[in-house]
């Protein structure tokens, strides 16, 4: 037997009798049966758990999997190599493996969920019913048909980019699950969702890469020493992440920190966080002690150390499964339909106080603002030290953009915005048409390919070649062409509020996070276009962008009075049932938000038209300067000025000198 089938078999085992501890502890493995209730028995209480750990513990290292092959090992001119292949087929199997994991685990859940035996909903209409139209059955058959696609794609994967969309996908696909568990009812299920989401996605690339670079090394694969680099640097980030996410997880389900010790839930998320501190000083250890002995060619240290740290990761994994099966603490929360909708009770009336005090803290946003802002300084402050120069107004206007996109999305603005369509339109127009302006103008991709180094190895690719090649990507080319750019800048407008696409994403977080994050990433798209100082793959002249702007911006004006003008509600489900009884009524509000979008034209307008006026003075003097550097240097080398006039004049002198020395020697004979 292999040393990493030896490792696979004690890792398994290691995980499942974590997750046995917790549900014993927890309370799920023995549950009190009341007579004559449904009873799921005993096969499923335990398989339950089991094939939810195996779903997991797949997801994982196929992710971890994917990972190797498409950032940590070396690859040749975004062609995998021989090794990075070798993971990819196996990342082949990962995903079939994750498929049949999620077809068990719903066939369980559905078990539990009827309180029937196994035998008794296996063939049953019931399968089929809860697969389609449940919320968790979904996200189940969503593992499974991404599994199976991740199983199909894998085994063509030839190329870095091809390993990398899979990896996305591998992590798209573990987020269903978790998001319909006890995250999506806790009280305050936006930052309960937005933190189990982020936990689980840096946790799955943290577990995964480590697991698989430890078999990498027990297999005494090649470039060990590169892959343990570069995921070292990554795992510091996830080290990061993992924490402030559990922790923010924590915070939307526990009201006391007493909890931690008086209840099961709160002693088994206590374990998490021991096994969560022995992660850190393993990888302590890591950077200070054995990345330099691998260095130096001893890699049995490495590999030691990294068995043991994946161990506890797994019995990390165990008990996360076991949490998910043991009910949090108690709340005593308010019979109020809004507040079971918002994470919050309605607020009072709407004032400019109100919107200044009554902050509402938004982890993804956050989040976001928190990694744009800390990018942007960090390879500003390289640039320094490089002794390059960057222009601060470029600074500055990034700095603007992120703390507009902050006000916008934390403060009381983010908090009336669900209730009230005014505010709500306020705050779509300041992401979409004022924050991507700041943040155009601040040039993130020229700055990135400034203070980005090249890859060590000459052909391979680090963050800048993956950089270059997303910009010269065909997509890239697509999306960014002004007539695309424009496009989606106009009609996903008209799509969202006049279809149910906007009733649907105020009724799931997710769906508010997408539609904002979609607004800023199209307002970005078309500022591009109009003012972008980064490389585009398609430049307009100043004319050009000066028509494209004159002529989008209308729409949006139109855009407004058809809102004025609608006689009913937009959403009008998701308002009725938040029971708002101050302030004007539904419709007059809307009407109100048509108003905003039809007069807040003009503030961008204005912003765009003094940068655009800006750039084009700026370009013409470039031009100029270089014209007159041309000229100088043919002037140079063909005895000149570089002045056609003042050449021609100079010319003219000249022959007046000579007429008048002949007429002089003339006189002389």
């Amino acid at each position: 037997m292999s040393k990493t089938l030896r490792l696979a078999i004690a890792g398994a085992c290691v995980a499942a009798g974590a997750l046995a501890v917790a549900l014993i502890f927890g309370g799920a493995a023995t549950p009190r049966i009341i007579p004559g209730l449904p009873d799921e028995g005993t096969l499923t209480r335990w398989a339950l758990p089991l094939s939810k750990l195996a779903m997991d513990a797949a997801g994982v290292l196929t992710v971890g999997m994917l990972l190797m092959a498409s950032a940590l090992l070396p690859n040749d001119k975004g062609l995998l190599g021989k090794t990075a292949l070798t993971y990819t087929r196996a990342a082949s199997w990962g995903g079939l493996i994750w498929a049949a994991a999620g077809a068990s685990t719903l066939v369980f859940s559905l078990s539990e969920t009827l309180g029937l035996p196994v035998a008794e909903v296996l063939g049953g209409d019931e399968l089929t019913s809860y697969a389609s139209q449940v919320s968790q059955g979904i996200s189940l058959t969503l593992v499974v048909l991404f599994g199976t696609a991740i199983a199909l794609f894998s085994r063509g994967a030839i190329t870095a980019g091809a390993a990398a969309g899979l990896l996305l996908l591998a992590l798209a696909t573990m987020l269903p699950p978790a998001l319909t568990g006890h995250s999506s009812s806790s009280p305050n299920h936006g930052l309960a969702t937005t933190g189990v989401a982020l936990h689980l996605l840096v946790l799955a690339v943290w577990v995964g890469g480590l697991l698989v670079l430890c078999a990498h090394g027990l297999r005494g694969g090649p470039d060990l020493g590169v892959a343990a680099q570069r995921f070292s640097r990554a795992a510091t980030w996830c080290f990061v992440g993992v924490g402030l996410s559990g922790l923010f997880s924590a915070l939307a389900r526990l009201t006391a920190l007493s909890e931690l010790v008086t209840s099961s839930y709160g002693l088994i998320m206590l374990a998490k966080i021991v096994a969560f501190a022995g992660l850190g000083v393993f990888g302590w250890r890591h950077r200070g002690r054995t990345l330099p002995e691998l260095s130096a060619g001893r890699s049995g240290a490495f590999v030691r150390l990294a068995m043991g740290e994946g161990l506890v990761m797994l019995v990390a994994v165990g008990l996360a499964v076991g949490l998910s099966r043991t009910a949090p603490p108690p709340l005593d929360l308010p019979v109020d339909r809004a507040f079971e909708l918002l994470g919050y009770l309605i607020p009072p009336p709407v004032s400019v106080v109100n919107l200044l005090t009554l902050w509402w803290f938004d982890l993804f946003f956050a989040a976001l603002a928190a990694v744009l802002a800390g990018l942007y300084g960090a390879a500003v402050v390289r640039l320094a030290r490089r002794g390059d120069h960057w222009p601060v107004g470029r600074t500055v206007s990034w700095g603007i953009g992120v703390l507009l996109l902050l006000l916008v999305t934390q403060t009381g603005v983010a908090r009336y915005a669900p209730v009230l369509f005014s505010v709500h339109m306020a705050e779509h127009m300041v992401l979409s048409m004022i924050v991507p302006i700041f943040l155009v103008l601040g040039a993130p991709v020229t700055i990135a390919l400034r203070a980005l180094k090249p890859a060590v190895r000459r052909g391979d690719r680090g963050p800048r070649e993956w950089l270059i090649t997303i910009l010269h990507s065909r997509a890239a080319k697509v999306i960014t062409h002004p007539a695309i750019a424009t496009a989606i800048f106009i009609t996903s407008t008209y799509a969202l509020y006049f279809t149910g696409l906007f009733g649907a994403a105020m009724e799931e977080h997710l769906g508010h996070i997408a539609m904002t994050l979609h607004f800023l990433v199209s307002g970005s798209l078309f500022f591009w276009v109009i003012i972008g100082v980064d490389p585009a793959p398609t430049k307009l002249p100043y004319v050009g962008r000066l028509l494209l702007l004159f002529v989008t911006m209308p729409f949006h004006a139109f855009f407004g009075i058809a809102l004025m003008n609608m006689g009913t509600v937009i959403a009008a489900d998701w308002y009725d049932q938040l029971g708002r009884t101050w302030g004007a009524s539904t419709l007059s509000d809307q009407r109100t938000g048509g108003a905003i979008a039809w007069a807040f034209g003009e503030i961008p307008t204005l912003i765009v038209l003094i940068a655009l006026a800006f750039q084009w003075y700026r370009d013409d003097n470039r031009k100029a300067r270089v014209a007159d550097r041309r000229a100088d240097a043919r002037a140079a080398k063909e005895g000149g000025t570089g002045d056609a006039e003042l050449d021609a004049y100079n010319d003219y002198l000249a022959r007046l000198d000579r007429g008048d020395r002949k007429l002089d020697r003339a006189d002389q004979e």
